[in-house]
C-alpha cells in the first residue's frame, strides 16, 4: 500500500490556473496522474461525472462502448444534464434521435450482438425521452426563463411527437 502523498490544495489550484497538465502536475508533486485527479476532485477543480446510467441502462461490453448508439446516448444524456458538448457531435445526436423517433424506432442491447433499433414500447422510448429531456435543456441554455418549475410535476413521457 502506498503513502498518502501531500498535495497543497493552494499550490495545485495555482499551477492548474498556469495551464500546467496533469502529467506535469504528476511529476511536480510527485504522485500519479490519477493522484492529480483525486486530489482536483478534492480542490473542486474538476468537473462532476456526469451519470449516465439512465441513458445507458445496460452493462456495456467494451466493444460496444464507443460504438454510434452508445456515443448518441452519452452525448444526449450529457446535454440533457446541462454540459456543453461540440454542435457537430449535439447535432449528430439529436439527427440520430429524430430519425428514431420519427420511425416509431427505440433502441435494445444485447451483450453478444451489440445494439439494435426495435419498435419504440407504446409508454414512449428511451431514445425519445433523452431527445425531449435534451431539447428541454438546450431551450433553458438559450433561455434561462423557460427553466422546469421543480414545484411542478413533469410528465414521465416526454417524447417528441413525429
Amino acid at each position: 500500500m502506498g503513502r498518502k502523498a501531500l498535495i497543497d490544495q493552494e499550490e495545485l489550484r495555482r499551477l492548474v490556473g498556469r495551464g500546467l497538465s496533469n502529467a506535469e502536475l504528476a511529476a511536480r508533486f510527485g504522485v500519479s496522474e490519477s493522484g492529480i485527479l483525486q486530489a482536483k476532485r478534492a480542490a473542486g477543480l474538476s468537473k462532476p461525472m456526469l451519470d449516465h446510467s439512465r441513458a445507458i441502462p445496460w452493462k456495456l461490453e467494451r466493444a460496444h462502448n464507443q460504438s454510434g448508439p452508445a456515443t448518441n446516448l452519452r452525448n444526449l444524456s450529457s446535454i440533457a444534464q446541462g454540459r456543453s458538448i461540440p454542435v457537430e457531435k449535439r447535432n449528430t445526436a439529436l439527427r440520430w434521435a429524430d430519425r428514431l423517433v420519427a420511425e416509431g424506432l427505440d433502441v435494445a442491447y444485447d451483450p453478444q450482438t451489440g445494439f439494435t433499433e426495435v419498435p419504440a414500447p407504446p409508454e414512449g422510448s428511451l431514445v425519445g425521452r433523452l431527445a425531449a429531456e435534451a431539447r428541454a435543456a438546450l431551450d433553458t441554455a438559450a433561455d434561462p426563463s423557460q427553466a422546469p418549475d421543480p414545484s411542478r410535476p413533469q410528465a414521465p413521457d416526454a417524447r417528441q411527437p413525429s
